[in-house]
């Protein structure tokens, strides 16, 4: 790719607002035994697996954060972690889960699986995600 359409491509982006950002409005930055020690706690926790790169992921942020403006009840039950992908893909908490890839959403209660997202950024499948996480805090 020519240096000035990659350069354009980069501006584009910006003005779509696909710039990075490297966690949804609220969430915890990931940082080893957090999940673990949330869930010990008894806490509902939302996890997503993202990078500041992935339009994918951004699209998924932008999604969340708009779902969590309607309903103050997520934000009032459950725990939102936002776990780098480029830096924990192979550690613990990747593994434990069998992540596949940035872009996964995943939620858990009492270390048992709730549910997941791998990819999608369907409005309806969020918030079908979040409406089960919801349901189990």
């Amino acid at each position: 790719m020519k240096r000035r359409h990659f350069i354009t491509s980069g501006i584009a982006c910006a003005a779509m607002g696909l710039a990075p950002a490297s966690a949804f409005a609220g969430a915890l930055k990931y940082r080893n035994g957090l999940v673990k020690k949330l869930l010990a706690e008894g806490k509902t926790v939302f996890v997503d697996f993202t990078t500041d790169w992935c339009p994918t992921c951004a699209a998924q942020r932008r999604t969340i954060d708009a779902l969590k403006e309607e309903n103050a009840q997520y934000e009032e039950h459950i725990v939102f972690v936002s776990v780098d992908f480029d830096k924990f893909r192979r550690s613990g908490i990747s593994k434990k889960y069998r992540i596949p890839r940035r872009s996964t959403l995943l939620a858990l209660k009492a270390d048992q699986e709730i549910g997941r997202i791998v990819a999608g950024t369907s409005k309806d499948q969020i918030k079908n995600l979040l409406d089960a996480a919801l349901e189990a805090s």
